[in-house]
């Protein structure tokens, strides 16, 4: 029954995180002494430590969670059924996906903070990092887009969304000026708003907002830009660190009430689809691996951690829980996606989005919370869809300053606002969209190639992410060989040169690491 099957995969993902997890923690050599950049690079804007390690939990969780955990499960199990997608669920989390998280942040944190990109020059070659800093910088611009896009869209379709929403945002501002500022007991600032947040929901499911003019989609666009350049220059305690924090709050009620309902109301397995080796999607092998995406692996992760995690950390002690711990969470979220799909669901329309088939899904699971249960998975994805979003923003303003050595934020954001703005009011995001889960992987692979040869070079074992790199390599380089292939087949010559370009910068960055660490 699904009980049972939910009830292993967590104690498994438990065990990972327990024994494996602390396996990786003696290889680095946590220092809980060492000062974290949070303190030795502290400037109150991008580099400030947090006040609990659980606030910075709840915002990088909310950073690396987005919709990926969702979507990428729930079309992995309609094309090739439920066994294979949990066992690589499972298994890619607790080996790859959660240790490509706790290595990223503990680089970043020993390296003053710097993003991958930018450790790379030092430990891969000059050359590697700067071409890695450039694909990166391109990645995240369209993730930027892609996500105001569907954010947009999602305002428009379900407008009672709207409220909550945007109505975090001050809601944020306030509590991080209560915990920073007037230094208000951290339980006391959360208490209030949680019942704040609360409230927004009661609010947005009482007044929908709906736009009556001729084009809603700009004004919700521009809206939302406007928040995300605001969102990467603010200090991080005041408006990002905050507003995850809470958002996460609805992430872990979504949780908890899938937990009861699994158990509650076990549901049979038989009738859910069990295992096919080919769909109308393509071979198991490697397309799975790469359509499950954030519920095993993301590359986006590293991204995160050596973005705005490693300038917030306050103790090298919380690098586990955080960086591996937040993985595994975000495994267990793909799981009960997955699980609300296969056993919830035994008809799945057609015609309906993947985070629209989750959320008829959910409701089947939370059955206790009735109409509500539809809404309430709708905010959940919603809040962090918005929560990508200002992150991908933050990050990419980082990279900006880094690889074109900016020192105005300002500017470098307006530049990173501007060239998303364009992709996603022309469309053309929707051009490059099918290269990014590939593409996401390959980042992956290589801040895991980066991490060996740093481990290498502190004479640490090197083959526990070594190992990993070039599994999601074989992973990522058959993926795009197949994606090329099928992109010439349609003469779409465009995709077929970023397909052949992706796979000469990961042989071109292999090829450099493996000169220098010879």
């Amino acid at each position: 029954m699904s009980s049972l099957i939910f009830l292993l995969t967590v104690l498994i993902l438990s065990g990972g995180y327990f024994f494996y997890g602390r396996f990786i923690r003696n290889i680095l050599v946590i220092d809980e002494k060492r000062k974290t950049p949070a303190f030795t690079s502290y400037d109150g804007a991008d580099y400030v430590p947090a006040k609990n390690w659980l606030i910075l939990f709840g915002h990088h969780f909310a950073s690396i969670a987005g919709a990926g955990p969702i979507v990428g499960p729930v079309l992995a199990y309609m094309w090739w059924g439920w066994l294979g997608v949990l066992f690589w669920i499972v298994f890619g989390s607790i080996f790859i996906g959660a240790l490509h998280d706790f290595v990223s942040l503990f680089i970043s944190v020993r390296e003053e903070g710097k993003s991958i990109g930018q450790i790379a020059t030092k430990y891969v070659s000059k050359r590697a990092g700067i071409v890695f800093l450039i694909f990166l910088w391109f990645a995240l611009v369209i993730v930027i887009s892609v996500f105001a896009s569907i954010c947009a869209k999602s305002f428009i379709n379900q407008p009672k969304i709207v409220f909550p929403s945007l109505g975090l945002i001050p809601v944020a501002v306030l509590i991080g000026i209560f915990i920073y500022r007037f230094k208000i007991n951290t339980f006391l600032s959360t208490l209030l708003g949680l019942m704040l947040l609360v409230l927004l929901i009661l609010l947005g499911d009482k007044f929908p907002i709906f736009l009556n003019i001729k084009n809603p989609y700009l004004f919700w666009l521009i809206l939302l830009f406007i928040y995300a350049f605001f969102a990467s220059i603010i200090p991080v305690n005041i408006l990002l660190q905050p507003r995850d924090y809470l958002s996460s709050f609805l992430l872990f009620f979504g949780i908890i009430v899938a937990f009861l309902g699994i158990f509650l109301k076990p549901l049979p397995v038989s009738g859910a689809n069990f295992f096919k080796f080919t769909s109308s999607a393509g071979s198991f092998f490697p397309l799975m691996f790469i359509t499950v995406a954030c519920g095993a692996i993301s590359g986006f992760h590293s991204l995160v951690c050596s973005g705005t995690t490693s300038k917030q950390i306050a103790s090298e002690k919380d690098l586990q829980r955080i960086g591996y711990g937040a993985m595994i969470l975000e495994a267990i979220l793909a799981s009960i996606a997955l699980i609300c799909v296969a056993f919830g669901l035994k008809d799945i329309a057609q015609d309906k989005t993947a985070i629209e088939i989750f959320a008829l899904g959910f409701k089947r699971i939370v059955f206790f919370l009735g109409d509500y249960a539809n809404f309430i998975a709708l905010v959940i994805l919603n809040a962090f869809i918005l929560t990508t979003l200002d992150t991908a923003t933050r990050i990419t303003r980082f990279l900006t300053q880094e690889l074109f050595r900016l020192r105005n934020k300002y500017f470098s954001t307006f530049l990173v606002i501007g060239v998303s703005s364009y992709l996603c009011i022309s469309g053309n995001w929707q051009i490059l969209w099918p290269m990014f889960g590939a593409s996401n992987q390959l980042v992956a692979g290589l801040a895991l190639i980066v991490v060996s040869a740093y481990l290498k070079k502190k004479q640490k074992n090197y083959k526990i992410t070594l190992i990993p790199a070039f599994i999601l390599f074989l992973i990522t380089l058959s993926s795009l060989i197949l994606k090329a292939k099928e992109f010439f087949s349609e003469n779409n010559f465009l995709l077929f040169g970023i397909s052949l370009i992706l796979i000469l910068l990961g042989i071109f960055i292999i090829w450099e690491a493996r000169k220098k660490n010879a």
